[in-house]
């Protein structure tokens, strides 16, 4: 936009009160020239200058309070960090040991959690010290002033323990982030701190369970104690497995060092009290919002986490022929009214609501009411989590958006659910897969993670099982935001954001149907003229899948199927550069997926870019072929262009599946760059490491 620069108008005219003399009479009148003295003395202070005058003290005034209130305030202000610029949350600054001391807490879990297990988890431990004579709180590391972590030492025989999760390609989750600048720091000292650490990750990624393993050593090396060795979560396996083996060790460990002895007795351990409210106002009700009453009614920003924004659904189409085997959907979300910025490589989070027959079902199973409004209180009085969700609400609602009623139950629900069979052999049963057996924990494996039995489906299973509502949504683990590559640039759609998702629908073990809670929640969206949907969505910010600074940097991008949308993005954004008349470099696409007629995604999009010259368009369809042919596949038959590009400083990007593609596509780089590049397989490994740690490879993948 051109701005020009524009004098001010002057207005030539005097006023009256710019005029004093012209009122007073000339000297050679017969007035009398005392008179005239007197009034042009009375004229000096009008109305007008008494005015002006009050106003330039109270400016004075003003400015000199402004100035001290900002020095007083000067040495509060907190540098922004980098938690606070992904998440947009603020952190309270708790102090830990205050808040340890004032409860009489011997012991606290620190989580990093991006799904909810690592949080769920807290909560068992927690609530298992019990047994052992221990009172334990659970600690969002963003809520607390993390440094006050090192005054922990006062508390005699205290215990610190951290569940952490690794998100992405070994970074922190957003909620850790704080807390693993403050052990990273090399001034940081936690010398006498009592601690222990269990990891979760997943095997098919490259990092595994780096966050854990950082963690560990970090808190070593800052002067710590361990309590108990390392534990270490597999996603990819049998996480709960994972985690009650650790569990187990750890608890010997604590109970050697601190000679404890754990309770034989069956304690009926509940956290949450149940008030059912039958005189209250729909407006003090939450409805589904994550964290602010009122806040889909009455939208303001920031948008994060706790306060996402109700974005309209305004396209919601199959990416897939009517005669596919699979469904994958091309969504439009208008953000024109929230204002939020995006950046192509960001992801979207989408808050889903969970499937209302099954909501109804489980309803009728459990005789509630939907409508009722209740809150669930906890009884403990120094908890900074005063309730498991968002209070009061309805069951309904509950069901709808606060809990996840899809995912397989954990053994602790078992554990506690069991109580409440009225038939002995269901009891029993129960009760054996939530044993350290081996042949429980095999039963368990078979029975419920394989089978991926939910809680309708144990019930169902289970006719005698009868337990109360409020227990049931005490122990089930919050239903979480789905987190989505945005297929879109803000360069081409500033006020829309583009998601590519896959329909998740599947046979289970025991012959039942299973779905993906957002996907098929999403499936059932259709806009129209005649119905109109949003959604609840923020966008996290995703800084290790980035196109480089320089648009003339060439770029290698790898993603079959879904992994496809992020680079959607990042064509439309090189795209938008070109047509600016900026230097574009070489954009490099290698998209596979199984037959050419049935899912090649945004086909004739990429067809027309190709054609422009805007990008070099390479494809593999594996089953089009009478020998499957992959993306790394192809890549090898353009080992030479690949090379080439890369010693021209290329950026090498994939997305999608990390249990096999992203593997192979590793693999298959190394050995271009050994053929093609005439190196050792060491030099070529060490190549790729070198990209790695220049940000020149990056990926967004997922399991």
């Amino acid at each position: 936009m051109n701005f020009q620069s524009q004098k001010p108008k002057v207005d030539t005219k005097m006023s009256e009160e710019q005029q004093p003399m012209a009122d007073l009479p000339s000297p050679s009148s017969d007035v009398d020239p005392s008179l005239i003295v007197a009034d042009a003395e009375e004229g000096m202070f009008n109305v007008a200058d008494i005015v002006v005058f009050v106003l330039f003290v109270l400016g004075l005034v003003g400015f000199y309070l402004y100035k001290k209130y900002q020095e007083s305030n000067i040495v509060k202000i907190k540098p922004i960090s980098l938690a606070q610029l992904k998440t947009g949350i603020v952190e309270s600054g708790l102090d830990v040991l205050q808040r340890m001391q004032d409860s009489g807490k011997k012991m606290v879990v620190f989580y990093g959690s991006q799904t909810g297990t690592a949080e769920e988890f807290t909560t068992r431990l927690c609530k298992e010290g019990r047994y052992y004579g221990i009172s334990a709180m659970c600690a969002d590391p963003v809520e607390y002033d993390i440094e006050t972590l090192s005054k922990l030492k006062e508390i005699e025989d205290h215990i610190a323990v951290f569940l952490m999760a690794t998100y992405g390609e070994g970074e922190p989750t957003d909620n850790a982030i704080q807390l693993n600048e403050f052990m990273r720091n090399e001034e940081t000292d936690l010398t006498g701190l009592n601690y222990a650490v269990f990891g979760l990750g997943n095997s098919t990624y490259e990092y595994y369970n780096k966050m854990g393993k950082d963690t560990d050593e970090l808190l070593e090396k800052r002067g710590g104690t361990r309590l108990s060795p390392l534990g270490m979560g597999d996603d990819d396996g049998n996480i709960e497995d994972d985690y009650l083996n650790w569990k187990e060790a750890f608890w010997t460990d604590v109970c050697a060092k601190f000679n404890l002895i754990k309770s034989e007795d069956n304690l009926n351990i509940r956290n949450y009290k149940l008030e059912e409210h039958e005189s209250i106002h729909s407006s003090s009700v939450f409805k589904g919002e994550m964290g602010y009453l009122g806040s889909y009614s009455s939208q303001r920003p920031p948008y994060d986490a706790k306060n996402p924004f109700m974005g309209k659904l305004t396209v919601n189409q199959n990416l897939c022929s009517e005669d596919s085997d699979r469904t994958v959907f091309h969504c439009e979300i208008d953000i024109g009214k929230a204002k939020m910025k995006y950046d192509a490589g960001d992801h979207v989070a989408i808050y889903p609501e969970n499937n209302p027959k099954m909501v109804k079902d489980l309803a009728e199973r459990l005789d509630v009411e939907l409508d009722q409004v209740f809150s669930l209180d906890c009884v403990d009085e120094f908890t900074s989590k005063k309730h498991p969700f968002p209070c009061p609400t309805t069951y309904r609602t509950a069901l709808t958006h606060y809990v996840d009623i899809n995912t397989p139950i954990r053994t602790n629900v078992l554990r506690d659910l069991a109580q409440y069979a009225t038939d002995e052999n269901e009891k029993e049963f129960l009760n054996k897969l939530t044993s350290n057996t081996v042949e429980g924990k095999n039963q368990y494996n078979n029975w419920v993670v394989k089978d991926q039995r939910h809680l309708l489906q144990i019930l169902e299973d289970c006719p005698s099982l009868q337990p109360p509502i409020d227990h049931i949504l005490e122990l089930m683990p919050r239903l979480q935001a789905r987190y989505y590559s945005i297929a879109s640039s803000p360069k081409e759609n500033p006020k829309s954001i583009h998601v590519c998702a896959a329909l998740v629908k599947y046979t289970t073990n025991s012959g039942r149907q299973a779905e993906g809670v957002c996907t098929s929640w999403l499936q059932k969206l259709t806009p129209s003229e005649m119905d109109e949907y949003t959604i609840p969505v923020f966008v996290r910010r995703n800084q290790g899948f980035r196109l480089p600074r320089r648009a003339a940097v060439p770029i290698i991008m790898v993603g079959p199927g879904t992994g496809l949308a992020p680079f959607r993005g990042f064509i439309q954004h090189r795209a938008a550069l070109k047509a600016e008349g900026k230097e574009v470099g070489e954009n490099v696409l290698f998209f596979g997926c199984r037959h050419q007629d049935k899912d090649f995604l945004y086909s004739d999009e990429l067809y027309q870019y190709a054609d422009e010259g805007t990008i070099q368009l390479y494809t593999a369809f594996s089953r089009d072929t009478e020998k499957k042919v992959y993306v790394q596949n192809i890549m090898e038959d353009n080992g030479y262009l690949i090379w080439e590009l890369l010693e021209q400083g290329a950026h090498f990007y994939v997305c999608g599946d990390a249990r096999h593609m992203a593997r192979d596509v590793h693999q298959q780089l190394i050995d271009i760059i050994q053929l093609h590049g005439k190196r050792e397989r060491k030099v070529a490994e060490a190549y790729v490491v070198s990209m790695e740690n220049s940000f020149r490879y990056q990926k967004d993948v997922w399991s």
